[in-house]
């Protein structure tokens, strides 16, 4: 039965591993600058982290063959300490790996999180609500209009609490699709009028919960035109699963058409545009 059971130990090591090594098993292609450095850092902590799995398991699998019952009587069960050393070095050697790993993959982290925005940056506020999103544009004069929560009237289609007696409020939009501009910097200002959303576009590599009574701001640089699925990533009510969008990455200038019209219009173009872009699913 020990052999048996060390055969299968490695058979199911050995069809985990090849379910990596496949491909198949892999993230959709990146649409971002920072998307590729992420990538390879992600297949740099799965290569060690592989290697050290398969060397666990191989190991596993030979002491359960090597101190398998062998059946004969006079077999008793030894008690050993262990070695000191060996769990000093095994323990250091993990460790010293690990934070590694941690620490190299801060610099990306860090250039997107702890840094802001390059000037002239797209701005996009994004305000989630159960189960919605909504997407706030500045319009042609690139000035986003005052907000109010005193002012929000879901009933009135005033999500987010616009002012509309704001003179830089007259020409915003709020749409609920994001449309960006490739390859040209991107800032989102996050916010949340209820409970923790989180705002994920796999290709992007980019995943942020949105907290109530914070502004939580982050930028990105699109490379790819395209649509691509954005949904909600944390469990946010009995309807999270309907909570989810789509993002459109556009050329500057028809980002430019779209900004420079007034609301209506604006949603409306939106609605061609979604219908005329195929679903990017790789």
């Amino acid at each position: 039965m020990g052999r048996a059971l060390a055969v299968i130990i490695w058979i199911l090591t050995a069809l985990s591993v090849l379910l990596f090594v496949s491909g198949k098993w892999w993230f959709p292609a990146a649409i971002t600058e920072h998307g590729p450095a992420l990538d390879r850092q992600f297949l740099i902590t799965i290569i060690v982290v592989g290697i050290s799995f398969t060397a666990a398991q191989v190991g596993l699998g030979w002491m359960v063959w090597k101190y398998r019952d062998t059946g004969r009587a006079g077999d008793r069960g030894v008690y050993t300490h262990g070695s000191n050393r060996l769990e000093v070095i095994w323990t250091v050697v993990t460790a010293v790996i690990f934070i590694s790993l941690g620490i190299m993959g801060q610099s990306v982290w860090a250039s997107l999180r702890l840094h802001d925005a390059p000037a002239g940056s797209f701005t996009v506020e994004v305000v989630a609500q159960q189960f919605q999103w909504n997407f706030h544009y500045p319009g042609k004069d690139n000035v986003f209009g005052k907000t109010d929560p005193k002012l929000i009237d879901d009933g009135a289609l005033n999500f987010i609490g616009l002012d509309e007696s704001d003179p830089s409020a007259k020409d915003d939009s709020v749409v609920s699709s994001i449309a960006i501009p490739v390859g040209r910097p991107v800032e989102l200002r996050l916010r949340s009028k209820d409970v923790i959303h989180n705002i994920w576009v796999p290709p992007l590599r980019f995943k942020q919960d949105l907290v109530p009574g914070m502004e939580i701001k982050v930028h990105f640089t699109p490379t790819k035109v395209g649509k691509y699925e954005l949904a909600c990533a944390e469990l946010c009510g009995q309807l999270h699963f309907k909570m989810k969008s789509y993002m459109l990455v556009l050329p500057d200038e028809e980002i430019k058409t779209l900004q420079a019209m007034p609301q209506e219009q604006f949603q409306a173009r939106m609605v061609e545009l979604l219908a005329q872009y195929p679903l990017t699913t790789n």
